[in-house]
C-alpha cells in the first residue's frame, strides 16, 4: 500500500522520458517531466504512466530517487498517432492496475494530462479510491475551431473532456484565458489556475554572445527563432510568410531557424516539406533555416542567440517554447491568442499580434530588429517575469498544495 504522498501522473501519449523533439512529443512531455522531477524534489514519491511506443524501449526510467517513467505496453509497441490510442485505453487501464497489484501499490491521487489521461483517470475512479486532479493541456472545443477536418474521435472527445471538468476532484488551468474556455464547456466542476514552468537555471546561464559563438552566428545577424512542432496549426506558414514582407529584408543579415521536424513520412515531416517548398516559392532560400531536431541540450544556446522568438500558433492554451525564450532573455512576439496572452506581457516582455497576420507579425519583428536597447530591455524584463511566475519549483510547490488539500478533504492520509 502506497502513502499519499506516492502519487502517479499519467501521460498516455506524452511519454516524459522521450527525447524531446520527435513525433509528438513536445510541452506536455516537458511538462510531466519537470512537474514530477519537481515534485520529487519537494519530498513526493512520483510514477509517471505512459504507453510503450517501441519494444526496445526499457519499461522503468528512473530520472530521480523518487521520481520515474514507468511504460505500459496498451496497443501496438509503436508510434500511433494520438486521436487513434482511445481503443487501447481499457488495456492501459488492465497494465496500470497489474503493475499496482505487483509492485504491492494502490495511488491515492492521479494527476493526467490530456483527454485521453483524463478519461484513464474517471475509470480508474470506479474501480479504487482516489483523488483526480488533471490538466487538459489543449481543449478540443478550441482546437476544433481551428481546424479544417475534425477527427472522428472528436464527439468522444469532447464528451470526455466536459465530464472530467465536471467529475475531476480539481482541474488545472495553465492560464486565466484557458479557465475561461472550460467555462464555456461547463459551469460545473472546481478549476485552479497554475501556471506552466520553466528550468530557469538552465535557460538564462548563457550570453547572447556566448551562445553566438557556440553556434557558429555573427554578432551582427538579425537572428529570429521558432521552434516546435511542424503542424499547420503552430502557424509557421505565418512567419515564413512574415519575413518574407521584412523591411530589413536585403538590408541586413535576416536570418530566420526553424526548429524542429521529423523526417518525411511522418505528418509533422510532410509539413515541414511543405513549409521549405514555399521558402524556395517565396525565393528567401538565404533567409530561412531548417537545421531539423535541436538536441535538448542546445536549446538554451538557441533561444539566447536570438534576437527575438516567435510563437504564431493559432491557439495555445499556455505556451512553453514563449517562457523558455523568455528565461533565456529573449523577446517574443506571438499570437495573440490563448495562453500567450497571459504568458507574454504586451509591451513589456515582447509583443502580442493577430493569429495568422504575416504583416502584422513582420511588422512587431522588425520593430523589435530595429531597435536594440528596446530589444535588450524587453529581454531583461522577460527573465524577471519568468522568475517571478513560471519556475518549475513554483508549479510544484502549487501543485503539491493543491494535493495536500484534496487528499486531507478526501479523509486519506498524507
Amino acid at each position: 500500500m502506497a502513502s499519499a504522498r506516492h502519487i502517479a501522473l499519467i501521460s498516455v501519449h506524452g511519454d516524459p522520458a522521450i527525447e524531446i523533439g520527435k513525433e509528438e512529443a513536445g510541452g506536455q512531455n516537458v511538462y510531466v517531466r519537470h512537474v514530477g522531477e519537481s515534485l520529487a524534489e519537494q519530498g513526493w514519491q512520483v510514477d509517471m504512466f505512459t504507453r510503450k511506443t517501441a519494444p526496445d524501449q526499457v519499461s522503468i526510467v528512473e530520472h530521480h530517487d523518487n521520481c520515474r517513467t514507468i511504460r505500459l505496453t496498451a496497443g501496438p509497441e509503436r508510434f500511433v498517432h494520438r486521436d487513434n490510442i482511445f481503443q487501447y485505453l481499457p488495456t492501459f487501464i488492465d497494465r496500470f492496475l497489474d503493475f499496482q497489484a505487483e509492485s504491492g501499490l494502490q495511488y491515492r491521487l492521479v494527476h493526467t494530462n490530456y483527454w485521453l489521461s483524463a478519461s484513464v483517470g474517471m475509470q480508474l475512479k470506479t474501480r479504487q479510491s482516489l483523488v483526480q486532479v488533471h490538466t487538459h493541456h489543449s481543449l478540443g472545443s478550441v482546437k476544433y475551431r481551428s481546424v479544417k477536418e475534425i477527427p472522428p474521435i472528436a464527439s468522444t472527445r469532447l464528451e470526455t473532456e466536459k465530464r472530467c471538468i465536471e467529475t475531476a476532484d480539481r482541474v488545472i488551468a495553465t492560464s486565466p484565458q484557458e479557465a475561461d474556455d472550460m467555462r464555456q464547456v461547463t459551469q460545473q466542476g472546481n478549476i485552479d489556475v497554475i501556471p506552466c514552468g520553466t528550468d530557469v537555471h538552465r535557460f538564462g546561464a548563457v550570453s547572447k554572445q556566448e551562445a553566438r559563438r557556440e553556434l557558429g552566428i555573427s554578432p551582427h545577424t538579425k537572428l529570429v527563432f521558432y521552434v516546435g512542432r511542424f503542424d499547420p496549426r503552430k502557424g509557421i506558414e505565418t512567419l515564413i510568410r512574415a519575413i518574407g514582407r521584412s523591411q530589413l529584408r536585403g538590408k541586413a543579415d535576416l536570418q530566420l531557424i526553424i526548429g524542429g521536424g521529423s523526417r518525411s513520412g511522418h505528418k509533422d515531416g510532410d509539413e515541414r516539406d511543405r513549409l521549405i517548398a514555399l521558402v524556395r516559392d517565396l525565393g528567401i532560400e538565404e533567409l530561412v533555416h531548417f537545421p531539423g531536431r535541436i538536441a535538448d541540450g542546445q536549446m538554451a544556446e538557441y533561444y539566447a542567440a536570438a534576437d527575438v522568438c516567435v510563437v504564431p500558433s493559432h491557439y495555445e492554451p499556455f505556451g512553453l517554447v514563449a517562457i523558455e525564450a523568455m528565461a533565456s532573455r529573449t523577446p517574443i512576439v506571438a499570437s495573440a491568442v490563448g495562453g500567450l496572452q497571459y504568458t507574454v506581457a504586451h509591451e513589456e516582455t515582447g509583443l502580442l499580434v493577430p493569429a495568422k497576420d504575416d504583416a502584422a507579425f513582420a511588422e512587431a519583428i522588425d520593430r523589435i530588429l530595429l531597435d536594440s536597447d528596446w530589444r535588450d530591455r524587453l529581454g531583461n524584463a522577460a527573465r524577471q517575469r519568468v522568475l517571478d511566475q513560471f519556475s518549475w519549483e513554483s508549479v510544484a510547490q502549487q501543485l503539491g498544495e493543491v494535493y495536500s488539500e484534496l487528499l486531507t478533504e478526501s479523509a486519506l492520509p498524507v
